[in-house]
């Protein structure tokens, strides 16, 4: 009777532990990116009245006889299935869509957690707001004119300086890809306005100086007199300007000097598409199939060189390579167009937005328009992550049992994708829970009732000697 009673002590006391697990289940059903938690029961020591004994000539096998002694905990798991995912519409509120844990710094002390509520502090970087943990990945490096993530190298605090300078950046390169028509009739040696408006096509575009200025490019196209399928372009930096910006054009490693024409000719095949482009000195562009042409102005306001020259700036034209059609000047009988496909210089700018991708990139929007690559939020997972400790404030730790951080960017060796907008509730099921609760409620009773009842029979024995 007395081993009743100790079993039944056992009983009362695992399923309490029982019904706290899931009432810290229950209290956690809001908690973002909980992961719940389930008790496995195991029976535990036998005393054994008779053991086994093998078959005989005469007799069969004899199996053992054995009493239980109580029952134990086995494990308490931690279930790590996906919880739904949320709308918050808050640009820094993280989910992952798969396996995989954000990396949170804490002074010397790595955490993992699937809860990405983050935010930015005043100092740009990116933190849990909940405790101050800094949110780890990889900073861009600027290569040139290009920012570059190397997920390679070792996992660093991340900072998106929100209202930070983006320096201006002269022009050097300008993309043409207008049409000129065919039907466009010659400009003569003496022409009136009206022959000449008739007679020549322009496109402007707005072009920056190494300040972050604007001005204007003009190119002005005519056909050449008594040649088919060339034009002459006559290229001016800021025409309305009181002061002339000298523009040049021509071809070659250095800038075309003060003085050169500001003047090419470019020539068309029968089928309208681009063939060269010939400057004013007779150099021929578009033998390797790119045609290009170099153009300087002289950029006014800027302190001129120790000869007292002005300073000048140069930036290529990309008039489209031999053959080509989508981005490059052509010659159809249609309407002549004004299409440039684009410049690469800008004004100065300051961060005004950020947003981040599946990958985790987060990717500053300027307000000059530009985009720049700030940096990429890493993810974590391990061979066991059911090892990983529960280290509070949504936090896990990595245990002797979880294996090592595998530490990476989303979507690559297993890991999730990075949902940004949205957080991962808890994957606490209330309905599973009460119906859990019950079950525990009544093993909690059944084991006092063993208890009264080996109690009762105890009593009946202390009454024999009456």
């Amino acid at each position: 009777m007395m081993r009743s009673l100790f079993s039944g002590v056992s009983g009362l006391q695992n399923h309490q532990t029982r019904m706290d697990v899931v009432g810290n289940n229950i209290a956690n059903i809001n908690t973002y990116g909980f992961k719940r938690n389930r008790v496995n029961f195991q029976d535990i020591l036998y005393q054994q009245l008779q053991g086994a004994a093998h078959p005989t000539e005469d007799l069969g096998g004899i199996n053992p006889k054995e009493v239980g002694l109580g029952m134990t905990i086995a494990s308490i798991d931690t279930i790590h299935i996906q919880g739904s995912l949320q709308t918050t519409g808050v640009g820094t509120d993280l989910a992952i869509s798969g396996t995989g844990f954000f990396v949170l710094q804490d002074g010397a002390k790595t955490m993992y957690t699937r809860d990405g509520a983050f935010s930015v502090d005043e100092t740009g970087l990116m933190v849990n707001p909940a405790n101050g943990m800094k949110v780890q990945g990889w900073m861009a490096r600027q290569m040139g004119n290009e920012n570059i993530i190397d997920v390679s190298r070792q996992v660093e605090d991340l900072i998106i300086p929100v209202g930070g300078k983006e320096p201006a950046r002269a022009t050097t390169l300008v993309n043409f890809a207008c049409n000129l028509d065919k039907r466009t009739p010659e400009v003569p040696e003496d022409p009136t306005d009206a022959q000449v408006v008739r007679g020549s096509w322009s496109t402007d575009v707005k072009v920056y100086d190494s300040f972050g200025q604007d001005h204007i490019l003009q190119v002005q196209f005519t056909r050449v007199p008594g040649v088919n399928n060339s034009w002459n372009a006559t290229v001016v930096v800021d025409p309305e300007s009181a002061d002339p910006t000298n523009t040049t054009v021509g071809l070659g490693e250095a800038a075309p000097a003060a003085g050169d024409p500001p003047v090419f000719t470019v020539t068309f095949s029968n089928d309208g598409l681009l063939l060269s482009a010939e400057d004013g000195a007779g150099n021929l562009s578009g033998e390797e199939g790119q045609v290009l042409m170099n153009v300087a102005f002289d950029v006014l306001g800027a302190t001129p060189g120790e000869d007292g020259a002005p300073v000048r700036q140069e930036f290529t034209l990309d008039l489209g390579t031999v053959g080509g059609t989508s981005n490059s000047i052509t010659q159809y009988s249609e309407q002549s167009s004004s299409k440039v496909v684009g410049q690469d210089g800008y004004t100065m700018g300051y961060l005004d937005n950020f947003k981040i991708d599946r990958s985790g990139v987060i990717t500053g929007v300027y307000s000059n328009g530009v985009t720049r690559l700030l940096g990429q939020v890493a993810l974590a997972s391990f061979p066991n992550q059911g090892g990983l400790e529960k280290a509070g404030d949504n936090n896990f730790v990595a245990s002797n049992n979880s294996g090592a951080a595998n530490i990476g960017p989303s979507g690559i060796a297993g890991k999730g994708e990075i949902v940004s907008g949205a957080l991962e509730m808890s994957n606490v099921d209330m309905a599973e829970q009460f119906v859990d609760m019950i079950v525990t409620q009544r093993g909690f009773q059944a084991n006092s009732r063993t208890i009264q009842t080996a109690d009762q029979l105890l009593q009946e024995v202390l009454t024999l000697k009456r």
